[in-house]
Parts: structure tokens; C-alpha cells; sequence
């Protein structure tokens, strides 16, 4: 069973340091220990599970089929609870024309599933505590300092050593920020208010997004036939209005804004807010013993649901690139030179998409409204480029595959 330590670690060397015990690092320390390398997961708090109202957690994300396959691969899969989707509407408030998703259309089932994080990331820390190759440790990261032969990573008064550091430590990542690496900030001008809603209405295993003027919202199947997830993305003076409200007129500001399409919101949950942002660092392997994984590498706009998936991607990639390297050195010169280049033109791609939707939708005059109604009523009549956008987001498309793809 993986060992616990709290205060002391062993020094090492470790082949592995995965610096942040959230969902992205836990996967990346699961799948490390399952190739056989010795690995330490350095993360100060264990993972909790806090439900609300419809006993569901308020903090949700949306895994791709390619995400399913790795949490499989993980075996960890088979246990979580989660809400499939089978459709997704999307459609804008100025706008006259919906476009429609169905996983039937690209020969599938689900076109992806609605997941709990605290409840998957306890799931992947229970694995982990059945893997002898990983020590667990509460010790705080106050540097790394990687060297030619390993990296040293400084934990207060102590220290360790590890061929291969794995930042998945956050947005704000400390190591990150500690090597001096670059960051690209793109203003967003939004606040999420994130809450769980109870409509009328049963969801159908059907996602929804509406663009609205001070921007989009998305109500999320939850495992309840009538309860959904909702992430409302506004500017920061409608967010505190909205926060201000009390239940009952929230529920109903949440029946306005979706058009009444699951009918009245009969009950919500606690809401929460926080900022968003979407950055991209300049490397996700600032040297050759560090690399940079899930928001420490990358954040986007929660419009397309592909945070998560993103850092799951890295995690996949990561661990192609040590199966095909068999048991050699995690830290060898050039073997992150593809990862890097792949898992940043991915990135700069997806920023790039998120940047270009909201300045799209964002535009209010006749024309562009016009020509917005035009292309989405082209594109949901266009089979084939509908398909191709699809499996793209499902992690299926040639570009998604990424590196575990060309194997």
C-alpha cells in the first residue's frame, strides 16, 4: 500500500515527483506508479467530497470519451458516479437559429459524461493507496531546482530528489512561478456563478448552453432526472447581483435566462462564485527534468467543458512518451521535445477557439447577428464538418489523439 508521510520523507531518488494531489495529478501519479516507477505525490490536504442540496457536488466537469479511456486504462472508471449526455443544444439569446449535438451522429451512445471532482479525485487517491510504488506526502513545495542528473524539490527545511518533476499544482503553480516561466494572460471579463438547479422538467440526458449578452450559461445533466448543474459566466457587477438575490428570485432570473426550456427552476442549491480567467504558460517542459501539466499549464474559459479533459490529454501523453522510453531515464535530453511542441499547439488552439467564441458572440448589431444565425444554421446542416467538430471535443478526432494517438 502507498505510504503516507505527513512530515519526513525519504529523500529518495524517486524516478517521479508529482507536485498537486488534485484530479490531474493524482491520474498522472496512478498511471506513473502503474508503469513501475517509484513516485511521490506531493499534495498538502486529501481530497473531500462536499454535496449539497440534491446530493450532488456544486464542482462538476464534463469527461470526453478519450478521458473515460484513460480513467479505465487507471481503473477507476467502473466506480464513479456520473450523469451521461447524449445531446447538447446550444443556442444565444439574440439569435433565431439552434444548433443540436446527438451522439447518434457520430455512431455513439453518450457524447460524454457529467462528473463529480471530489468524488473522482478521492477515487484516484483510493488507487493510489494500493500502489507500493508512490509515497504520499503532506510536505509543502518551496522550490525545484532541476539539475542534469535529477531535480531537487525543496520541502521547507528538507529536500528530495526525483529524475522527472510533474507540475499539476493549479493556475496559480507555485513551481511554475518559481522557475520563471512565462505566462500568457487573455482578459476574459467574467465571473462563474456555479449552483445545482431543480427544473420542472426532466433533462433527457441533454446538456444545454445559451449564449446570453453578458455571457453564456450551461445547465449540465445531473444523475437526477430533473437536477442539473449550472455555470452561469457573467461580468463581475451582474455576478454580485445575482449572488445578492435570494432563492426564489434567483430561480427565477435561472427560468428567464434559459427560455423556460425545462420549465420553471423549482428549487437551487447554495451558489458559489470565482474569476475566470484563460492563460497559457510559454513551455510545458521548461526543462528537461519539469514538466507542466493541466492548469499549470493551461486555463480556459469553461464554455466547452475542456479544462479537465485538456489536463487529462497531458496526463495520457506524459505517460506515452515514458511506455514507449521503457524503464530509462524520466529526464533524458529530448524526450519532452515532442510532448512540449504537441501539448502547446494543442493548447494555443483551444485558447485560441475559446477567444474567438466570445468575441463572436459578443458582438450585438444586426449583421453580425445575422451572419451568426446563417453559419450556425449552415453548420447544423453540415454533416460532415458537424461530425468532425464532434469528435474533436469527444478527444477522437486526429488532433485529440495527440501523441498516445501515433502509437
Amino acid at each position: 500500500r502507498a505510504a503516507v508521510a505527513e512530515a519526513s520523507v525519504d529523500q529518495g531518488p524517486y524516478d517521479v515527483a508529482v507536485v498537486g494531489g488534485g484530479m490531474i495529478g493524482a491520474a498522472a501519479a496512478l498511471g506513473l506508479a502503474r508503469q513501475g516507477r517509484r513516485v511521490l505525490l506531493l499534495e498538502p490536504r486529501r481530497p473531500e467530497v462536499r454535496r449539497g442540496l440534491f446530493g450532488w457536488e456544486l464542482r462538476t466537469v464534463a469527461l470526453s470519451p478519450a478521458s473515460r479511456r484513460l480513467l479505465e486504462e487507471l481503473g477507476v472508471w467502473a466506480g464513479l458516479p456520473r450523469a451521461p449526455y447524449r445531446r447538447m443544444e446550444v443556442w444565444e439569446e439574440r439569435g433565431t437559429q439552434a444548433m443540436i449535438f446527438d451522439a447518434a451522429e457520430v455512431d455513439r451512445d453518450e457524447l460524454g459524461w457529467i462528473v463529480e471532482n471530489g468524488p473522482a479525485t478521492l477515487a484516484l487517491w483510493d488507487a493510489l493507496a494500493q500502489r507500493p510504488e508512490v509515497t504520499i506526502a503532506a510536505a509543502p513545495v518551496t522550490g525545484v531546482a532541476p539539475g542534469p542528473e535529477a531535480a531537487t524539490v525543496a520541502l521547507g527545511d528538507a529536500s528530495v530528489t526525483a529524475g522527472l518533476v510533474v507540475a499539476a499544482d493549479g493556475a496559480a503553480s507555485p513551481v511554475r512561478e518559481g522557475l520563471g516561466v512565462s505566462l500568457q494572460t487573455f482578459d476574459v471579463g467574467h465571473m462563474a456563478v456555479a449552483t445545482a438547479a431543480r427544473f420542472a422538467r426532466a433533462h433527457e440526458a441533454t446538456a444545454y448552453q445559451r449564449f446570453l449578452i453578458d455571457g453564456p450559461l450551461a445547465l449540465l445533466p445531473g444523475r437526477d432526472p430533473r437536477v442539473c448543474s449550472v455555470i452561469w459566466s457573467q461580468s463581475p457587477e451582474r455576478a454580485r447581483q445575482r449572488l445578492a438575490l435570494d432563492a426564489g428570485d434567483f430561480a427565477a432570473a435561472l427560468t428567464r435566462a434559459t427560455q423556460g426550456r425545462l420549465g420553471d427552476v423549482e428549487a437551487v442549491d447554495a451558489r458559489v462564485d470565482f474569476p475566470l480567467s484563460q492563460q497559457l504558460a510559454a513551455s510545458f517542459a521548461p526543462h528537461p527534468r519539469v514538466l507542466l501539466v493541466g492548469d499549470a499549464a493551461r486555463v480556459l474559459h469553461p464554455l466547452a467543458g475542456q479544462g479537465a479533459n485538456l489536463g487529462l490529454e497531458d496526463v495520457r501523453d506524459l505517460l506515452a512518451v515514458l511506455d514507449q522510453a521503457g524503464g530509462g531515464d524520466p529526464g533524458a535530453p529530448g524526450l519532452w521535445r515532442a510532448f512540449d511542441r504537441q501539448r502547446t499547439a494543442r493548447a494555443r488552439f483551444m485558447v485560441g477557439v475559446m477567444g474567438a467564441l466570445r468575441r463572436v458572440y459578443a458582438q450585438g448589431d444586426p449583421v453580425s447577428q445575422l451572419l451568426r444565425n446563417l453559419g450556425v444554421r449552415w453548420l447544423d446542416r453540415a454533416a460532415p464538418v458537424k461530425r468532425q467538430i464532434m469528435q474533436e471535443a469527444m478527444g477522437l478526432g486526429p488532433v485529440g489523439r495527440g501523441l498516445a494517438g501515433a502509437r
